[in-house]
């Protein structure tokens, strides 16, 4: 996490204390703040970190709204089921938050507050409620009442004749992964996502799957052969940041020298103790999927 001067967090529906690279630097972070505001499902590691605690809705049952995927498609979501306990939507938390503050905004009216939305982004400027509810929903840019919408983006390009500028095109600088290769760090690490699971697996955890494996340290058979790792096998994951045990398994396809794990499990390996916080200035990504490891197997 690189805070700066920031004294105070609002964290709403995320778990950085798992989800941050270089989870340990992240934690320390988030413990140096004045205060930290956690609204979340479930007492996520983040919320255990928290001031306070807002228990939130389940905004794919519990809330109205609106839901935007990633192909751009804005769609309404109705509530099927009321919040349990305690739970309140983030609006009525937010709503009532205001009004504790001396700012009284009012009953929260979702299509109010879309309008709001609408009225500050000319990308959505055409989206009405009673268009996203007569339509099935529409895909930004859609910037009046009578647009369509964008199947994809930037149509403009193959308009004949063309409409507007060029596309800008920015050349970057090839630049290794900073966190190099070394004899003691011989192995590249990637983390990334399994069809079963979501994130840190706050949600996704309290559920049965069947085609779940766990968390395990993927690796070929060729690195399997040359540190004599059978499949299945204990081992110790060690970067320059940390270590963790882990249960290998070989898996045909990936390449020699590469390793592959996922970062849904913190419980059962705390992946983010071992992944570099070096970050990419332009989008801010961190370079989860560039680790520098080696592989030491656990004796039994």
């Amino acid at each position: 996490m690189h805070s700066g001067d920031l004294r105070a967090l609002w964290v709403i529906g995320e778990n950085p204390a798992d989800s941050e690279a270089d989870g340990p630097h992240a934690r320390a972070g988030l413990g140096r703040l004045d205060t930290l505001v956690v609204q979340d499902l479930y007492l996520t590691r983040t919320a255990e970190l928290a001031d306070v605690v807002f228990p939130a809705a389940a905004a794919w049952a519990e809330s109205e709204g609106t839901v935007t995927n990633s192909e751009r498609r804005v769609q309404r979501v109705r509530r099927a089921v009321a919040p349990p306990g305690a739970a309140r939507d983030d609006l009525d938390v937010v709503f009532a938050l205001a009004r504790a503050l001396g700012h009284d905004w009012g009953s929260p009216d979702v299509e109010s507050v879309w309008d709001e939305v609408r009225s500050l982004s000319p990308n959505h400027a055409g989206m009405s409620y009673a268009r996203l509810d007569t339509e099935g929903g529409l895909q930004w840019p859609c910037l009046d009442e009578h647009d369509p919408g964008a199947p994809f983006l930037h149509a403009r390009l193959w308009a004949e004749p063309r409409e507007g500028p060029a596309a800008p095109f920015v050349p970057v600088d090839w630049q290794p992964p900073l966190d190099s290769l070394s004899t003691e760090f011989p192995l590249r690490l990637t983390t990334g996502r399994v069809l079963d699971s979501y994130n840190t697996g706050v949600q996704t955890e309290r559920f049965d799957s069947p085609i779940r494996s766990g968390q395990t340290i993927d690796l070929g058979a060729v690195d399997a052969a040359r540190y004599g790792i059978s499949d299945g096998a204990r081992v110790r994951v060690v970067s320059r940041r940390g270590a963790i045990a882990m249960d290998a398994r070989i898996v045909a396809g990936l390449p020699e020298g590469l390793l592959f794990t996922t970062f849904h499990f913190p419980d059962l390996a705390d992946v983010n103790t071992l992944t570099s916080d070096a970050w990419d200035p332009k989008s801010g990504t961190a370079e989860f999927k560039a680790t520098a490891v080696r592989l030491e197997p656990i004796a039994k």
